[in-house]
């Protein structure tokens, strides 16, 4: 499994309808992008100093099933409106450790360190 971690940096111009938007094209990806196995975004609530202002944290079996995300029509669409939004990105793809997946036969999520596994 890949993590991908994504942070955003907004423009100061940045407008909550623009998050608001932001937030709605974020939202339908799992449900169009078949390679998606758990996806979760937000916007920062500390606000301190080093905080950036949004991240995603997503999941892929691998990293062919990434670079289809990375490349899908849908994605791109995300990618043009950042390009507008953002004064900087920061991204990290990384491989789990085993002990981050979910075992089969623990049904509660909250004893699960995979909080984000989409069901």
């Amino acid at each position: 499994m890949i993590t991908h971690v994504v942070m955003m940096k907004f423009k100061p111009e940045v407008t909550a309808e623009e998050i608001d938007a932001l937030e709605a094209l974020l939202d339908r990806l799992p449900d169009r992008i078949d390679e998606i196995e758990s996806y979760d975004f937000g916007r920062d609530v500390a606000r301190s100093d080093r905080s950036y202002d949004f991240a995603l944290v997503s999941v892929f079996a691998n990293l062919d099933t990434l670079k289809h995300y990375q490349t899908h029509p849908e994605h791109q669409v995300v990618l043009k409106k950042l390009g507008g939004m953002c004064a900087h990105i920061a991204a990290v793809d990384y491989e789990n450790a085993p002990y981050h997946q979910q075992s089969d036969g623990d049904t509660d999520p909250w004893k699960s360190r995979n909080l984000f596994q989409r069901s």
